[in-house]
């Protein structure tokens, strides 16, 4: 059981290194469930509105890994997170968590709209963590960049 976390800026990899993480976990022989965090609260509080919220849980607990991507995108209400918290503090110490986030630590109070359930989620996410902050440009925008300061010098 291990805990990988990807805090980086928009457009530098987190996805990619995520997938090829969970790639090489289902070769090794383990179960993966992806999701971004917009879908995963989305269905979670689907399930909570009709009683089957238990059962919802059961469908991110059970796989060895749980890859969450894209943590910080849309900013949660309270209730989302404490739905994120329900579900981190059960994966606790019982399965691997791969995060991928464009925020740092210190955002993720805004990120899950209480900075003390932001503490708690932390506090158990980082606890057998491996956090990997990668730097650099987009990689989406960096032949983007490159023409769009071309056509600026042709001026």
């Amino acid at each position: 059981m291990a805990m990988c976390v990807l805090p980086t800026p928009v457009g530098v990899g987190k996805t990619h290194i995520a997938i090829a993480l969970a790639v090489a976990a289902c070769r090794a022989g383990f179960t993966i469930y992806f999701t971004s965090l917009d879908d995963m609260v989305r269905q979670l509080k689907a399930a909570d509105s009709i009683g089957r919220l238990n059962r919802k849980l059961q469908s991110y607990l059970r796989p060895h890994v749980l890859v969450v991507d894209e943590v910080g995108y849309l900013p949660l209400e309270r209730e989302e997170g404490n739905l994120v918290f329900q579900l981190i503090s059960k994966r606790y110490e019982k399965g691997s968590i791969i995060l991928t986030s464009n925020k740092s630590f210190s955002e993720f109070g805004q990120v899950f709209g209480d900075e003390v359930l932001a503490t708690a989620i932390l506090d158990r996410l980082l606890h057998h963590c491996d956090v990997v902050p990668i730097n650099g440009p987009s990689y989406r925008l960096k032949n983007r960049l490159t023409a769009i300061d071309g056509e600026a010098g042709v001026a």
